[in-house]
């Protein structure tokens, strides 16, 4: 689904996509709030684009949420050693408690200098649709938030940058 919503992000408005792409999941999965899982209002590619925080990719989790081999659980208050206690007031011990918290840039917390080319929440200083080139040549691909439809044009963009500079090279 996510493959065929970045096709058609080269052809179609987002708005478009996103509910194109969020009535295949509908198709495909139906109603999963009875486990725990709750869509967002936004469509997949919007969302993206407004949280930085991707949709999840199926690779065989909602069949194991379904046979209940997984279990969603409400979102977390406190841990004290191995015990959980969740938003709904319950408590669970754990022998291992795994966090996955998504991605976010720390590139400008490395990069000596970055204030030439970053923010200081590690975003583009560039504004669209150039956002991608910095100074010195330095590019920034992918760290705008917007996935891999992002990662894709600031991709071709830098490519393309390095190829008119070598043309003039040449000259």
């Amino acid at each position: 689904m996510v493959g065929i919503g970045m096709l058609l992000l080269n052809y179609l408005p987002l708005k478009i996509v996103d509910k194109f792409v969020s009535l295949l999941a509908k198709l495909r999965y139906s109603d999963l709030s009875s486990f725990g899982i709750h869509r967002p209002v936004e469509g997949p590619f919007l969302f993206k684009a407004l949280t930085g925080k991707t949709p999840v990719i199926d690779r065989g989790t909602i069949k194991k949420i379904r046979s209940k081999k997984i279990q969603v659980f409400p979102d977390i208050v406190s841990i004290n050693q191995n015990t959980v206690e969740f938003k709904n007031g319950k408590r669970r011990c754990f022998d291992a408690i795994v966090l996955a918290t998504g991605y976010k840039s720390v590139a400008h917390k490395w990069l000596k200098d970055y204030k030439f080319l970053l923010t200081d929440d590690g975003k583009p200083k560039g504004k669209h649709p150039n956002h991608w080139k910095g100074e010195k040549g330095v590019y920034c691909v992918g760290l705008t938030g917007k996935g891999l439809p992002g990662i894709f044009k600031d991709s071709k963009a830098v490519t393309e940058d390095i190829y008119q500079l070598t043309l003039m090279a040449q000259k």
